[in-house]
């Protein structure tokens, strides 16, 4: 926040979100703090660019909540998920996307740890999917959320996990990682009869 103290080429004012395809409305957001905690705000609202003056700006491909908990992120430096262990996942991982897009690394950071903290029987699987979706996803999870899937197999099944696979790819690789599972089990099977 220190960033903002004296410098006169930040903009002044308010600017409002017009978020997702209702265009919702976050008002009041003040341009100078986001220009502070975001290199991508700094740059649209920076000297000379159309959007320095602009009083709304539309954010078109995301949810309410999940903009709010951004925009929440950068004016307090406060983290909030939301409650549920699927709903703090899928929030985490939205909001890892929102600070890729708009160059906030330590909100990123946050996201890939509560990400990795939340792996668990109902979240294994939809966290995958959604590693395997973006090419900007987190590979040390995706290897996570695999190995999670493998070692916890019955518990994943049990809450739901096999029928939430939407993504062939995904399926593909989870019935590779079984495959090389009972393979592994074989030669140790093997090895004991020997």
């Amino acid at each position: 926040m220190k960033k903002t103290w004296g410098d006169a080429s930040l903009p002044h004012g308010p600017v409002t979100f017009l978020v997702g395809d209702d265009e919702e409305r976050i008002e009041h957001v003040c341009k100078n703090r986001l220009c502070g905690r975001s290199e991508y705000y700094g740059k649209m609202f920076g000297i000379g660019m159309k959007e320095r003056d602009a009083a709304e700006i539309t954010v078109p491909k995301t949810d309410l909540a999940s903009f709010t908990a951004f925009i929440d992120y950068l004016c307090t430096d406060q983290l909030d998920l939301g409650e549920g262990e699927g709903e703090q996942a899928r929030r985490a991982l939205v909001l890892r996307e929102l600070a890729q897009m708009y160059q906030v690394p330590r909100l990123e950071l946050l996201c890939a740890q509560a990400l990795q903290e939340r792996v668990a029987p109902a979240t294994a699987v939809p966290l995958l999917e959604g590693q395997a979706a973006h090419a900007t996803g987190d590979g040390r999870l995706l290897a996570q959320c695999r190995r999670y899937v493998a070692d916890h197999a019955a518990e994943v099944r049990a809450s739901g996990g096999v029928e939430q696979l939407r993504d062939l790819g995904v399926a593909k690789g989870l019935l590779g990682d079984a495959l090389d599972q009972v393979a592994e089990l074989q030669k140790g099977a093997l090895r004991s009869h020997s």
